[in-house]
């Protein structure tokens, strides 16, 4: 067992690693060299970064977009006796002062750190004086403008490396075509190409489109036939309870899962569905991150994704045991118009981007000039009722003023409370001996918790009231006061979505939003929903094929297993069935009617009739067909 297995042993208890992991890891540590490493959802990118972290002596930094991920894996890690820290929106200054602190001084082994707080003075200070070993960049094709999900404070990390230009970067990402392979390798100044890349095929996932005007039925048709646990996504928040509640009705155990939902209520859905005493999670794309559950045996979209990274990282999550699982998109007539219209509704005019800027300082009664680092509760339907704004306009432009890096807009909700002394513990010996009415409080705190002296350290009030035999109130009363005396820092947990103003506000008219963040994003998006599209009604070709060819594998085989495929060995030739169809004496045709007068499946003649119109032989208008 060589020191890297070692390593994965002790802390995670397996003995050898998966696939390329180990030589990615050689690549990094023994090496030093920049890697790009490749891996499908499921590959174990973050045990790559933490083994190489871990061999190394310092401290790892890893950036990452993902608030819920970052926190997952921190409280992982020390739960593993491994030092780790976070720092990210919504934090005061004082948290962040006192975490970067401890990665200086307190033998930290890793800092998850969101990509906006790269760019501020402190933490560049306080990077330098780290003993950094390694720049691990998760979710990296974030950096590109040809991503799916591209973010311009991605770009700050370039800066890091001129601060750290002995530490190598490992970048990793679930999902990139070959145009963002190479042009993040440039973004991230690699001293020299070096790619890792693991198959994106997945031979037990079986890959099918179903066009249906029925979803719903069609759905339960799926859940009935499929044995096992599954996930189904939808766009929009109310329908995961109206898809969910649909299922219930017919004896299929299933909950809902989003954004907006509290963290003890996120914790305990996810809990359920994993420990099957739910069967199905119906989900936004909220859903997923960090959740590894091998014997998903379904995955259905009920809508069509906005990118096929996407759909390829969410149909991903399905057969991760290896065993057979399939990932059905169920499409309808109107989905490939009303996915089009998402262009303008996610890119809405410069100028209402500017007027909703504007009208938030005045929600928040916040002067020009002022309100820099400030965090607002947000209310977005409060927002929404007292401007009278649909809520997608709202949703579009907080995204974009976030990629201008104006504001920071996020849903996510603290889990718990966080205390820190802020006097030594000679000092808080004479106020205990001084004030006996708070001394069994401060006892009771220092019998519960460590580490108050030295970090912020998560707390629960209606633990402390349960051993404290009195209630909640009782016990935020009594941080309240202590905050108040200036004998601790209390920050109590937060139940709402927040906004916080990245820089003072501004009139309306000095915002900026440049071509990087508006034009070039809205003309990338407009050919991702384009392959999206082809992916859905292409009748021709595999769908795994199509996949496997967009992620840059030119090499990929006809899978043999998904609709397409059996369609092509199981059904006859399309020039076979027009002659059906002019023996049958038709010229203009619904398919319901030809399927009627040809005696073939529905699914059968929707197949039969796409290809002939791939091919030209037949036209549509509405929802006639006619004959060329």
């Amino acid at each position: 067992m060589n020191r890297f297995e070692q390593i994965l042993f002790d802390n995670w208890g397996y003995k050898e690693f998966r696939s390329i992991q180990l030589d990615i890891i050689k690549s990094v540590v023994e090496e030093r060299k920049d890697t790009l490493a490749l891996l499908p959802t499921g590959g174990g990118k973050s045990v790559i970064f933490q083994v190489s972290a871990l061999a190394l002596e310092g401290i790892c930094i890893v950036v990452t977009p993902l608030i819920a991920l970052m926190k997952d894996q921190v409280d992982n890690l020390k739960k593993r006796k491994i030092k780790a820290a976070a720092i990210y929106s919504g934090m005061t200054q004082h948290q962040i002062d006192i975490t970067l602190d401890n990665c200086v001084y307190g033998d930290y082994k890793f800092l998850y750190v969101s990509p906006e707080r790269l760019g501020t003075d402190i933490f560049k200070a306080r990077m330098q004086r780290m003993k950094v070993n390694l720049l691990a960049i998760d979710e990296a094709h974030c950096i590109s403008q040809w991503g799916y999900d591209f973010r311009p404070a991605y770009l700050k990390i370039a800066d890091m490396r001129t601060l750290l230009p002995d530490v190598p970067v490992l970048a990793l990402t679930a999902t990139a075509t070959q145009q963002v392979v190479e042009d993040l390798q440039d973004k991230l100044h690699f001293k020299e190409r070096n790619v890792f890349k693991m198959s994106f095929e997945r031979n037990n996932l079986i890959y099918m489109v179903r066009y249906t005007e029925d979803k719903l039925n069609y759905l339960l048709k799926i859940v009935k036939a499929v044995q096992g646990t599954g996930i189904v996504y939808v766009r929009i928040r109310k329908r995961t309870r109206e898809i969910a509640a649909f299922l219930n009705e017919n004896n299929i155990s299933a909950d809902y899962f989003h954004a907006g939902l509290s963290l003890e209520m996120k914790d305990k859905k996810q809990e359920d569905w994993k420990e099957n005493r739910n069967r199905i999670i119906v989900s936004t794309n909220a859903f997923g991150m960090g959740i590894d559950k091998p014997d998903v045996r379904f995955v259905v979209h009920m809508d069509l994704p906005d990118s096929l990274e996407a759909y390829f990282q969410e149909a991903g999550r399905g057969g991760r045991d290896g065993k057979k699982s399939v990932a059905i998109l169920l499409v309808q007539n109107a989905d490939i118009s009303n996915l089009k219209k998402r262009v303008d509704m996610n890119f809405p005019p410069i100028e209402e981007i500017k007027n909703i800027y504007n009208m938030l300082g005045n929600f928040f009664q916040l002067p020009l000039g002022s309100g820099k680092m400030q965090i607002f509760d947000f209310s977005m339907a409060e927002f929404a009722a007292n401007y009278k704004l649909p809520i997608h306009l709202i949703n579009s432009s907080l995204g974009i003023l976030k990629m201008g890096e104006y504001l920071e807009y996020s849903e996510e909700k603290t889990s718990q409370s966080f205390i820190k002394f802020t006097i030594g513990r000679d000092d808080l010996y004479k106020i205990q001996v001084a004030n006996p009415k708070i001394d069994s409080f401060i006892k009771l705190i220092l019998r519960n918790y460590t580490g108050v002296f030295t970090e912020y350290a998560g707390i629960d009030e209606n633990y402390l009231a349960k051993i404290g035999n009195t209630n909640r109130n009782a016990i935020y009363q009594y941080f309240k006061t202590l905050a108040k005396a200036q004998i601790l820092d209390y920050i109590p947990l937060r139940q709402n979505p927040f906004i916080q103003y990245l820089m003072e506000r501004l009139p309306k008219e000095s915002l900026y939003i440049s071509p990087e963040i508006y034009k070039v994003r809205k003309e990338r998006y407009e050919k991702l929903i384009s392959s999206v599209i082809y992916y859905a009604e292409t009748a021709h070709k595999c769908r795994s094929r199509i996949l496997m060819e967009y992620f840059g594998q030119t090499n990929a085989q006809d899978c043999g297993q998904c609709d397409v495929c059996k369609a092509n060995s199981q059904q006859d030739a399309p020039e076979k069935y027009l002659n059906q169809i002019k023996n049958a004496g038709l010229h203009k045709f619904t398919l319901p009617e030809l399927t009627e007068k040809t005696g073939k499946s529905f699914e059968n003649v929707q197949f039969l009739v796409k290809q002939l119109m791939e091919k030209g032989l037949i036209s549509k208008l509405g929802d006639e067909y006619t004959l060329n």
